[in-house]
């Protein structure tokens, strides 16, 4: 894991491989309270015997957006910034989704400094992340999650 203190140590790692996370496992249950909350029941993600004869992927599948929604999970897992007054989720941007990620699959997040950027005392910093998935070549997803850090003096 890494450790942030501040703007210059954050920059000092601008366009390098920030880490990977751990993995998670993709589990049934989890995809059904995602449904829940998100008043997504597609079946594809939550009639599993339907999605076992009628699916393209012969099982369930995690929704995109709950994949998406690990994100600040996986972030923590890999970097560690201190020293703050608060840390905004500002935006999402060049997101594209590879790959399905089937029910009880393995997932981690690969991060890396893309940019940054000081705004007046504001770190806007841009993480390039890949989820992969465990076995498979192409990713769940590519993209950029842009957070801002207002650092203590």
């Amino acid at each position: 894991m890494i450790i942030i203190h501040n703007y210059a140590e954050f920059e000092s790692h601008l366009g390098q491989e920030l880490g990977v996370s751990g993995w998670h496992t993709i589990t049934q249950q989890q995809i059904n309270q995602f449904a829940d909350a998100t008043i997504d029941h597609q079946w594809i993600h939550t009639d599993v015997e339907r999605a076992k004869t009628e699916g393209p992927f012969k099982n369930t599948i995690a929704h995109g957006y709950l994949t998406m929604s690990l994100l600040p999970y996986f972030w923590h897992q890999i970097a560690d910034v201190q020293n703050l007054k608060m840390q905004i989720n500002y935006g999402i941007e060049n997101f594209k989704f590879g790959q399905a990620v089937v029910v009880d699959s393995r997932v981690r997040l690969k991060a890396k400094l893309a940019a940054i950027i000081n705004l007046r005392g504001i770190t806007k910093a841009t993480i390039g992340v890949e989820m992969e998935i465990e076995g498979e070549k192409k990713p769940a997803y590519t993209g950029e999650v842009v957070f801002l850090y207002h650092f203590n003096n």
